[in-house]
């Protein structure tokens, strides 16, 4: 052991892998253990930076084959042996569409570039349901080896400015300092770039480099200020474990307090190791759990995950027993694979006989996984990809670029659809809910030539009502915007009739639980969907409120696919009416429709459900898409009852 190892540092260590293992194994009471991913950026950043530092003071410069070296024995045997083990488990869990899919996400994490993968991820509304992603946490791992690329060249360009402290003070401070503002700003406007974006991650780095320039003498000759810094940080990490949760907007100015927490530790440490949460960190069960905390990180999220999608009301005896699972598997792997390669003499003895490898074991992952995302899906069963097809199939209005708007977009873009050169319209109005409806409307108003004008915005009510984005991490302003333009757009064209349907209150619940909510939200969404229906029918328009669409507990394209992988029948993935069909909140929708003159009720749920269950296969066909929008095929088959509600009836007479 190095005679400048610091115990305090690995407790430290397992503090953070024990925040983040306890909150993605549902840990309720640590909501906010998502933050030692922030604290393990700190002690990367104090541990780099002074080994980098030193190096720079005691030569001169900097072997960057010799660091790099170190850090691809560190970290790539046990990232690619976790990565190879997870897809080959995967091939016994996963349907072949999914096994693909998180081929792809094993490439990205294998050339560790995950992170930017997943930004992408992010802002696709349609984006397969991240939690179920076997290797998602590997973005951490990714902004890491980003930042060990290009932090030697920043502490270089200090040195080459002014040897010293005081140059490499600046330069951190500065490229630390531009890292926190843009991250800050941008976590209340694109939370995902914020999120996954290593620069945008670096003031982490940065706060534990600085930490590392403080001189230790200062707090050993202060032993009572480093103990009341030192309890005020664990104190603030221990607030951000216990009161942050995934509704806040983070990283910006939240994460400074799991950072502060974990800064105030380590500069603690360095002068005071045997006073208090210093000494605290030292015990051996926190040194057994920090020398195993990166294997932990590596496995804790496959193991929860696959456990999960095998049996989905995981119980906590059988979450106890993936950590149980967990554990065995890295010590497995501690023993087995991390610590021998990293100490294999034969390949500490230059910097080649360790980057050679590497390099060609990184390149193998990436082949590997390249292939076997393209195998997951050669020579594929016929209904598995008939699924797949159909679950990837835009909507009609979806199919036009830009006909469906994005988060960003306030300026409404309506887009004409059906009969050519018709002179009488229908406006579709409304979230992606009604956007699964333009398929069959668009395809019963060619028919009765009529032309469909749409407004759509991803996840935007029709209902005047401010929601909060989980996407956005902030209230959604922009819905309100261009939903108040486009009520002014509609009733400027004097359709015939505006269809409008939204995502249903029940469903939005359930799709983000954790949603921030006020408590007069039922309230508010009753006056706002008066209060849209009244805009159109004092401007003299006839309005048909379509109920929203039953929703399903889980993704149905992919429970359908893995029930056939498994030779079982589609129906295991039914949902009983009771918990899919929102039929409280339809009897309010249905009330508040019949008060308003020109406007009508359609409720098509016994398409979907009988009194009983609500169904995912019908009449040959996946039903949805995902968990609450229909598969296209299915709403095409859905034409003719879309056009003798509108047609025979809505457009040419009042119905309450």
């Amino acid at each position: 052991m190095s005679a400048s190892f610091r115990p305090d540092i690995e407790g430290l260590r397992a503090l953070a892998v024990s925040g983040v293992v306890a909150f993605h194994f549902g840990l309720s009471d640590l909501p906010g253990g998502f933050t030692g991913v922030d604290i393990f950026f700190v002690i990367s950043g104090y541990l780099i930076t002074g080994q980098l530092l030193r190096e720079i003071a005691e030569d001169g410069r900097l072997n960057l084959w010799r660091f790099y070296a170190r850090r691809a024995r560190r970290l790539l045997p046990a990232s690619l042996f976790v990565i190879f083990a997870t897809l080959v488990a995967g091939y016994f869990i996963l349907s072949p569409d999914e096994q693909a899919l998180y081929s792809k996400g094993a490439m990205y994490a294998s050339a560790y570039a995950i992170n930017f993968w997943l930004i992408r991820w992010a802002f696709d509304y349609f984006a397969p349901d991240a939690a179920n992603n076997p290797f998602i946490h590997f973005w951490s791992l990714s902004v890491e080896e980003q930042f060990y690329l290009v932090w030697p060249a920043l502490l270089l360009l200090a040195a080459w400015l002014r040897p010293g402290k005081r140059a490499a003070i600046l330069v951190i401070g500065l490229a630390g300092v531009v890292s926190f503002a843009v991250c800050a700003w941008l976590t209340t406007v694109s939370q995902p770039w914020a999120f996954y974006f290593s620069p945008l991650r670096a003031w982490e780095f940065a706060a534990g480099g600085l930490a590392t320039m403080a001189p230790a003498r200062f707090w050993r000759d202060r032993p009572q200020l480093g103990a009341a810094l030192a309890w005020l940080g664990l104190a603030l990490i221990a607030g951000a474990y216990l009161t942050f949760n995934e509704r806040d907007p983070f990283p910006g100015m939240m994460a400074l307090v799991p950072v502060a927490g974990a800064v105030l530790l380590l500069l603690s440490g360095s002068g005071n190791a045997q006073r208090g949460p210093s000494a605290m960190l030292a015990l051996p069960p926190l040194q057994w759990v920090g020398k195993l905390s990166y294997s932990l990180y590596l496995w804790h999220w496959p193991v929860i995950v696959y456990a999960t999608m095998m049996v989905p009301d995981l119980s906590w005896p059988g979450r106890l027993a993936c950590g149980a699972l967990t554990l065995v598997l890295s010590i497995f792997t501690y023993n087995l694979v991390e610590n021998p390669i990293r100490r294999n003499v034969w390949l500490m003895a230059n910097a080649a006989r360790a980057l050679i490898p590497a390099a060609m074991l990184t390149g193998a992952g990436v082949v590997a996984t390249y292939a076997n995302a393209r195998l997951a899906v050669h020579d594929l069963d016929p209904s598995q990809r008939i699924i797949a097809e159909t679950a990837a199939q835009p909507s009609t209005a979806r199919a036009k670029v830009g006909c469906v708007l994005d988060y960003e977009t306030v300026t409404p873009k309506a887009c004409e659809f059906g009969a050519k050169n018709a002179e009488r319209s229908i406006a579709l109005f409304g979230d992606s809910h009604a956007d699964h409806w333009s398929t069959p409307l668009i395809e019963a108003a060619k028919k009765n030539d009529y032309k469909v004008v749409t407004w759509l915005k991803s996840a935007c009510r029709a209902s005047r009502l401010t929601v909060w984005s989980s996407k956005l991490k902030r209230d959604y302003t922009e819905c309100d915007q261009w939903r108040e333009r486009s009520i002014k757009e509609i009733i400027a064209l004097r359709p015939s009739l505006v269809v409008i349907s939204e995502i249903s209150l029940t469903s939005s619940r359930k799709l983000s639980p954790d949603a921030k909510e006020t408590g007069s939200l039922d309230q508010d969404w009753r006056a706002g969907l008066r209060a849209t229906l009244e805009a159109f029918s004092q401007a003299g328009l006839k309005v048909a409120f379509i109920r929203d669409v039953p929703f399903n507990g889980m993704f149905v394209d992919t429970c359908v696919a893995r029930a056939l992988w498994r030779g079982q029948a589609p129906s295991v993935c039914d949902a009983p009416r009771t918990d899919a069909a929102n039929d409280a909140v339809a009897a309010v929708e249905r009330d508040i429709v019949r008060t308003i003159p020109n406007a009508t009720y359609i409720d098509m749920t016994d398409r979907f459900c009988d009194a009983r269950t609500c169904h995912v296969f019908i009449g040959g066909k996946l039903a949805y898409r995902d968990r609450h929008h229909m598969a296209t095929p299915f709403a095409q088959s859905l034409e003719p009852p879309v056009e003798r509600a509108l047609f025979s009836n809505t457009v040419t007479t009042t119905v309450k």
